[in-house]
């Protein structure tokens, strides 16, 4: 039987699709609307706001993969505001990822045409028809599309009071634990960052594909004994080079492989991923909804990550097609904010593994959400994607 506190959280999820306003309270620093208290202010329905600006990120230590190094990444940040609520979001652009993801002055441009036209939405609830439209803009621009879909996500669930991973209906309980990154190095800086983050993590990631692959891995065994997921970063050219070395990481304490060859060697990856001793997942190969299904019987399992998807709404159908499909399922980041990391974090109970590292490798992160506490993903109790502005 439903009781009072039901039927009132029911009546005003009834006004708030109506088109009424309601009043707002603060929770942990942010503005939400209360369920509770219903104001009949009439007057002219609201709109949808966009407002951005960039905003670059400082990395605490040199980042080096297979094929560069960078010390920032560049990054617009945007907010999303409906009768004085605010969602936020944000766009990362690492440089050697510009032609998926988009430059600075594209993804400025982009959300200029956004702003022009998302004024003509007068219901926040309406994401897939909001959403779809947005994507019809363009062919590419998949950071600038997330920026705006992470922020409407934020709103919504503001207007909600509730987190995403609650209306996706997942346990917080069954995060998994985040790998931490140790970037391509001497043995030197290896092993420091090594020392550095062995007593905080459960897991660590590797990033592999130079002629010192071994000696990486060698020298982070001498610190410590921590499970490690490799990225090889499409470094080994060569499927049995790859699938070589992959034995040889089995027997180093490797518990799985990212994207272990060029995107373009499909047909050698299915060979190595049908003889390899451990999941491997694509990276590069994946971007969209659309190549999941290719990818079934190439990798054992995909890696999502917003930038390159378009945001929470695809992942999260991502995340539903690659289960039906029999896949495992990863969740990654670029060098992100809070912002970004907590919005994917809200599906990080439905993957078997979890890269979202990204803004504890920043020195200038604008929000607060999403933690690691002993090495596990840990999942606040805000609305939305969970962050608060510092």
């Amino acid at each position: 039987m439903q009781n009072r506190r039901d039927f009132l959280k029911t009546a005003a999820f009834a006004a708030l699709g109506s088109g009424w306003a309601v009043n707002r309270v603060f929770a942990g620093g942010n503005e939400v609307p209360s369920l509770f208290n219903v104001n009949s202010r009439a007057g002219a329905t609201p709109k949808l706001k966009l407002r951005f600006f960039p905003y670059e990120l400082r990395l605490r230590h040199v980042f080096t993969v297979a094929t560069y190094s960078r010390t920032t990444t560049p990054d617009i940040q945007v907010e999303v505001e409906y009768d004085g609520i605010i969602g936020y979001g944000e766009a990362s652009m690492p440089p050697y990822l510009q032609r998926e993801l988009g430059t600075v002055d594209s993804v400025m441009a982009f959300l200029k045409r956004v702003q022009d036209i998302i004024g003509q939405f007068t219901d926040p609830f309406q994401l897939e028809d909001i959403l779809a439209y947005i994507d019809t803009l363009s062919e590419g621009d998949s950071a600038a599309k997330t920026a705006v879909d992470i922020a409407l996500h934020d709103l919504v669930g503001k207007l909600l009071q509730a987190p995403w991973y609650k209306i996706w209906g997942l346990d917080k309980e069954k995060t998994p634990s985040t790998t931490f990154t140790i970037g391509i190095d001497t043995p030197d800086v290896v092993r420091a960052k090594t020392k550095e983050c062995a007593d905080r993590f459960n897991i660590l990631k590797v990033k592999l594909g130079r002629e010192n692959d071994k000696e990486m891995i060698e020298t982070i065994r001498s610190v410590t004994d921590l499970p490690i997921a490799i990225d090889a970063n499409q470094g080994w050219k060569d499927r049995q080079y790859a699938l070589d070395m992959i034995h040889w990481l089995k027997e180093h304490g490797i518990v799985m492989i990212e994207q272990p060859m060029p995107k373009e060697q499909l047909d050698d990856i299915a060979w190595v991923t049908q003889h390899s001793p451990l999941p491997v997942f694509a990276d590069e190969s994946i971007q969209r909804l659309k190549d999941v299904p290719r990818l079934k019987g190439v990798f054992t399992g995909i890696n999502i990550k917003l930038m390159k998807c378009t945001g929470m709404r695809e992942a999260w159908k991502m995340v539903t097609l690659a289960r039906a499909l029999d896949m495992k399922v990863m969740v990654g980041c670029m060098t992100e904010t809070s912002c970004a990391i907590s919005a994917a974090a809200q599906f990080s109970p439905a993957v078997d593994f979890a890269d979202l590292d990204g803004s504890l490798l920043i020195a200038n992160d604008r929000f607060k959400g999403m933690e690691v506490v002993k090495g596990k993903i840990t999942l606040p109790d805000l609305p939305g994607i969970g962050v608060v502005k510092l």
